[in-house]
């Protein structure tokens, strides 16, 4: 590894790949994870999902979103949440909002770091936010300048990048012009999420080659959802492009109730697991992860996604079996 930059590694000389020594994880399981879960998991048992997280090593944890809780019941406790927080000087906690009225709900909680954000899909911000991408650029900017009044860090985010619906192209160019505002506006971070999962490591590339050219020293997010099983293969895509930021999910957790068949996040204990056997550090514990994603699935009822806690459950129902006994 390069001494002189700890989030770069070395060229190698035996051909493989030349990736960031480093990667950050943003845990969204508590906001993106549960968003649309149909069972509305309490505030006491999201504090312990979260103590959980914390335990395992992570730093970075997006708590919730302030949006109306007809339309999301799971974040109707937005603010009783972040009222309980532990807080932790190492610990980073940030809030998703759309639009004004987020703003000054995450102000007046407390929060210190929000993630503002609109989608880049004109159907999908008809749908989701009933304007379309000229106005909800304006929107977004209006929205990062008065939480950046109010004190807060703010990221800037775009969603459905890479379209909402199979089929959908978004351009790259639109992509790249509002990411260059979102970097002019003082932001500082801007993340791309493939909402609906639609991405391909081809585009990957393509886009984020795009968004430096406009972006300058801002950092990249990426945000990806591993709706055809693409997940990881645009993860290590990104990381050829010297990405070094992704948001992931306990359990593989998520997807957005306002695109149908979108399927979860890429799994946080998934990614770690391979960002180690890569070599990459990322402090996080795999085991401490797939302890909170256990207990979720006890919460939620339902069966997780991730690849690595399936075989942490497996392995850990094989060490509880009772030795057979022969005379």
């Amino acid at each position: 590894m390069n001494a002189t930059n700890p989030t770069r590694s070395t060229a190698p000389v035996d051909g493989s790949l030349v990736l960031p020594g480093r990667v950050d994880i943003m845990e969204v399981g508590l906001r993106d994870g549960l968003q649309s879960a149909a069972r509305v998991v309490p505030t006491d048992a999201k504090l312990a999902l979260l103590d959980g997280l914390l335990a395992a090593g992570v730093t970075r944890i997006q708590v919730a979103s302030f949006v109306h809780p007809e339309r999301v019941p799971q974040m109707a406790d937005a603010e009783a949440l972040v009222a309980r927080l532990p807080r932790r000087v190492d610990v980073v906690y940030s809030g998703l909002v759309l639009n004004r009225r987020g703003v000054d709900r995450a102000v007046a909680a407390g929060l210190d770091h929000v993630d503002v954000s609109m989608s880049v899909s004109d159907a999908h911000s008809r749908r989701n936010a009933g304007m379309g991408v000229e106005e909800a650029e304006q929107r977004l900017l209006e929205n990062v300048a008065a939480a950046q009044a109010s004190g807060l860090n703010v990221r800037g985010g775009l969603q459905c990048v890479f379209g909402s619906v199979a089929g959908e192209e978004i351009d790259v160019r639109l992509v790249a012009r509002i990411a260059g505002r979102l970097a002019a506006s003082g932001v500082v971070e801007i993340a791309l999420a493939d909402s609906a999962g639609l991405a391909d490591p081809q585009r990957i590339t393509r886009v984020v080659g795009a968004v430096r050219a406009e972006i300058g020293s801002v950092a990249l997010v990426m945000h990806l959802h591993d709706t055809r099983g693409l997940g990881i293969a645009n993860l290590v895509a990104a990381l050829q492009m010297g990405v070094s930021r992704f948001d992931t999910a306990f359990g593989g957790l998520g997807g957005c109730p306002f695109i149908p068949g979108a399927a979860g996040n890429v799994a946080t204990e998934d990614i770690v697991g391979m960002l180690d056997a890569m070599g990459i550090t990322t402090g996080v514990d795999v085991e401490g992860v797939c302890r909170v994603s256990a207990r979720a699935r006890e919460l939620l009822g339902e069966d997780l996604p991730s690849r690595v806690f399936g075989l942490w459950m497996s392995q850990q129902r094989t060490s509880q079996t009772p030795t057979a006994v022969t005379s």
